[in-house]
């Protein structure tokens, strides 16, 4: 079988036939997942943000199989049905009162799709085709879909291959401030006179709030999304806020702009949104949003075969009161702490250059790019799986993980980065 992966299946920003081995998995149960040799393996990545309960979970197991019983999928156009309609509740009720309005979708990258849409139509719906461009920022990620490419950094980020047939959008630098930075201005000089500049056609701005995800895992000051938000409605532009990786406790916050005490125009869900089971994503936004949008008879101009799939919303609906029942903030601040005394002894390897942890989110930025090839299976002998990008071995790892499995992953963390030093100054 992995050979014939290797032959035939494309994996994500890999390319095909690669000479690095693959990780066959074969099952997994609570933070473990359980190799084709029988090895278990703790999974400090939650699976990219989504299984914040662990695997194979009883209640989200059976909210799946009971909604089989009834129905796997029906066509949204028409037609609405009980666990889209809860969800939507759900989800209005634990957000800013300000979002009236969720529209369901495949995944995390349609959601900023749609997101971009309702602010385009909000402007041209009312007669303001001027307002074309989104303004975003350096280091950000949106997801791998054209629009959401088009929002994304565009001279770092992931889609550059792209650049020529993207639209064209105003990029603003990177959020420069540390979450506990004394505030200066400064840091926010560059997209305050971007907006002022531009806003007259500028329809959004769209950033991920609080923690910068792909773009290189960087957490910065709550005062830089207040003043976002405050020129926003000084300049009368809508502010769509990507919450697919932070959203759903990852950040010590349900959501991580609970952190500036601010609220979106619209908000962008996924990810955890099911606890890592299929994938649904959701776009929130107001009632004035909605309005503009429908102005003179328009409508929204998006609609997914597999919109509110009643078996994606079933199992969203179990997993959102599994966490809204559970002791989840001390769970988060639990292994914040934790990983802030344990990390912290990554900070004397001379190859580390910072340490950074925010929630359940642990960052250990290197001064060199990370060999992938080479790290992943040290970190497998370590009985972890982790996943470095770029220069950063970071990890989220789900909310049950234990304090005995927490040393486990920030001691391989410190072995493995060690060892790595090491191996690279043979290398050179």
């Amino acid at each position: 079988m992995l050979e014939y992966d290797r032959e035939h299946i494309l994996h994500p920003y890999a390319p095909s036939n690669p000479s690095a081995d693959m990780t066959f998995v074969k099952s997994a149960k609570g933070v473990y997942l359980e190799l084709e040799d029988g090895k278990k393996i703790i999974d400090a990545m939650s699976s990219w943000w989504s299984v914040i309960h662990g695997y194979n979970v009883e209640a989200l197991n059976n909210a799946a199989v009971e909604q089989l019983s009834k129905m796997s999928h029906v066509m949204f156009g028409g037609i609405t049905h009980e666990p889209a309609i809860k969800l939507a509740k759900t989800l209005i009720d634990i957000t800013d009162t300000s979002l009236e309005r969720v529209f369901f979708s495949d995944s995390g990258s349609v959601s900023v799709e749609v997101a971009l849409k309702m602010a385009f139509q909000y402007w041209s719906s009312q007669g303001n085709s001027e307002k074309s461009k989104i303004l975003a920022f350096s280091k950000g990620y949106h997801g791998d879909t054209f629009g959401a490419m088009s929002v994304c950094d565009p001279i770092t980020g992931m889609h550059s291959a792209f650049e020529k047939i993207l639209h064209k959008n105003i990029f603003a630098e990177a959020p420069g401030c540390d979450y506990n930075a004394e505030w200066d201005e400064g840091y926010i000089a560059d997209f305050a006179s971007k907006l002022e500049q531009n806003h007259k056609e500028i329809a959004a701005v769209i950033l991920e709030p609080i923690v910068q995800g792909a773009g290189g895992m960087r957490i910065y000051s709550p005062h830089f999304l207040r003043v976002v938000r405050a020129l926003c409605d000084e300049y009368g532009v809508l502010l769509i806020l990507d919450e697919v990786a932070t959203g759903f406790g990852r950040t010590g916050k349900l959501f991580a702009y609970e952190h500036a005490d601010i609220s979106p125009d619209i908000l962008c869900v996924g990810k955890a949104l099911t606890g890592g089971y299929m994938s649904l994503a959701a776009t929130l936004t107001t009632k004035k949003v909605m309005h503009g949008v429908e102005s003179n008879g328009n409508v929204l101009m998006h609609g997914p075969t597999f919109m509110a799939n009643p078996l994606a919303c079933s199992v969203a609906n179990a997993s959102l009161e599994l966490l809204l029942h559970s002791p989840w903030q001390q769970r988060i601040l639990g292994i914040e702490t934790q990983l802030k005394e344990e990390l912290s002894e990554c900070n004397t390897l001379d190859i580390v250059k910072e340490v950074r942890v925010l929630g359940a989110i642990g960052v250990v930025e290197l001064n060199r790019d990370v060999d992938l090839a080479w790290m992943t299976p040290k970190f497998i002998q370590q009985g972890i799986w982790i996943r470095p990008f770029l220069n950063l071995v970071y990890i989220m790892p789900p909310y049950i993980t234990s304090s005995e499995e927490l040393t486990q992953i920030t001691q391989a963390i410190y072995d493995v980065v060690k060892e790595f030093a090491a191996y690279s100054k043979r290398s050179t």
